[in-house]
């Protein structure tokens, strides 16, 4: 069956989000743009996901927990996980390979911390907009010992992408997807990479940027066990 997805998405707890990227804004609106499953991806931490999932599963939305990670090669990846435990795990990694840099809501913006209910519970005090001290290689050890699933971000953009930063796929990581931004030319990037499953996700910082029912893989049910077979199926 399609399952019609949204895996890149942030909260008011990435420091460049939204302060409306909340909770319920944001089930609400994927399940206004008909969408079967998202997955909550802030800058170097989970811990929003927690509350969007309990929404989630409350309205009838699948909601994958995730983090989108900047290596010290200073290009992003998504990680997504079978739950909230295996999160916490690469979020306790990733936090003591960070440099020790508080944020400055004045010049990156807020990092709230929000419960259920869309009401801020707390504060992250340590800058999240930064590259960590580990490794592509290190990470992608990191995530696929446990499990998780890991690729590159929006690798079409001019920054922060594996291509524009490396200029190459690394032939030693075995990459299973790849990801695009809304603006790819999708088809293009299935040609040029016919070897991975081309995953086109909005990267969203605003509730108007959150994926249409447009892109979708094809799994036999709504679930993540399905969904990350059918992504680590495709090599």
């Amino acid at each position: 069956m399609k399952i019609f997805y949204d895996f890149h998405i942030h909260t008011a707890l990435s420091p460049c989000g939204d302060q409306l990227m909340s909770p319920n804004n944001i089930v609400n609106m994927a399940m206004l743009n008909q969408l079967d499953v998202i997955a909550i991806t802030d800058h170097n931490t989970c811990k929003n996901c927690e509350a969007v999932m309990k929404v989630g599963e409350e309205k009838g939305l699948l909601v994958i927990p995730g983090i989108e990670i900047e290596c010290m090669e200073e290009f992003h990846l998504i990680a997504l996980f079978h739950d909230l435990k295996e999160a916490k795990y690469i979020e306790d990694i990733l936090r003591n390979h960070m440099p020790n840099i508080e944020n400055r809501a004045d010049i990156f913006g807020e990092q709230h911390i929000l419960g259920e209910n869309d009401e801020v519970i707390g504060e992250e005090k340590q800058l999240l907009l930064t590259a960590t001290l580990l490794s592509v290689y290190a990470i992608v050890e990191k995530v696929k010992e446990i499990g998780a699933i890991i690729y590159p971000a929006h690798i079409d953009r001019s920054s922060y992408s594996i291509i524009s930063n490396l200029g190459f796929l690394p032939e030693d990581i075995s990459f299973t997807a790849l990801e695009v931004s809304n603006n790819a030319n999708l088809e293009s990037y299935i040609q040029k990479y016919p070897e991975h499953l081309i995953i086109k996700s909005s990267d969203a910082h605003y509730l108007q940027d959150i994926a249409e029912r447009e892109s979708y893989i094809l799994a036999d049910t709504v679930s993540i066990e399905d969904i990350f077979r059918c992504i680590n199926a495709t090599s």
